[in-house]
């Protein structure tokens, strides 16, 4: 039995997200179903974590387990040809039996990206977040260092999350801005059920001067979700990156 990994860059916006449901179209199916077709194996693709419905990825992780002998640097091109354009499989590799893409995450980063411009954008609008009022991005980069370490993120946790712990380690958080566009980019062992969409929501309140920067601080340690900022689309949200050792 071959242990296969993958790494899949996809556009989320018609997707109900990674997870497999039934009636519903999804990206773990897709994909799972494109290997039936060109290996005749059913398998159960595990994915680094899942995205919700809208969300981005650029390079999402997974792994499954066939007996195929097709030749690792061809299993891209196959399960190409019978994806969607807009899922694509980026790069294979056999790896240990024992490589679990989502047991053996390290890192995760996360980009949300906002188009603080006044129109917003025609070829970019379902991978920002348009919202035309002016933003202080250096106030937002302030408040994002107090998500920084081991916090428990009770008060950025959604509602109906599965999670038995809200503790999460955040190792680095920060925003940026290029021209109009703003990116909130943060990497962290795990994240909750939309917890970077709250984060999102919240570092936009600081923009606006609706909060202080050093009021992040007081709303993490409240636990109390009500304090924390909107939950923002997941259009503007993007699976970056995954790390393992």
């Amino acid at each position: 039995m071959r242990n296969i990994k993958i790494t899949i860059e996809y556009d989320g916006k018609d997707f109900n997200g990674w997870q497999k449901q039934p009636d519903k179209l999804n990206i773990q199916g897709e994909i799972e179903r494109a290997i039936e077709i060109i290996t005749g194996e059913k398998v159960n693709l595990i994915g680094s974590g899942r995205t919700d419905a809208g969300v981005n990825a650029l390079n999402q992780v997974a792994n499954f387990k066939i007996e195929s002998k097709i030749p690792i640097e061809k299993i891209p091109y196959a399960l190409n040809s019978q994806l969607k354009r807009s899922i694509r499989v980026k790069d294979a590799e056999e790896v240990d039996d024992r490589f679990n893409s989502r047991y053996n995450a390290k890192k995760k980063t996360y980009i949300y990206t906002i188009n603080n411009s006044e129109q917003g954008s025609a070829i970019y609008r379902y991978m920002q977040y348009h919202y035309p009022i002016k933003l202080d991005e250096v106030k937002m980069d302030e408040a994002a260092k107090y998500f920084i370490g081991e916090h428990d993120f009770k008060a950025f946790k959604a509602s109906g999350t599965s999670s038995k712990s809200s503790v999460r380690i955040i190792y680095s958080s920060r925003v940026i801005r290029e021209n109009e566009i703003i990116k909130i980019i943060l990497t962290g062992n795990g994240f909750l059920y939309n917890m970077v969409r709250i984060i999102a929501g919240t570092l936009v309140e600081v923009g606006e001067g609706k909060i202080k920067p050093e009021k992040v601080k007081t709303i993490i340690e409240s636990k109390d979700r009500k304090k924390a900022g909107k939950t923002l689309p997941p259009t503007g949200l993007c699976l970056y990156n995954v790390e393992y050792e």
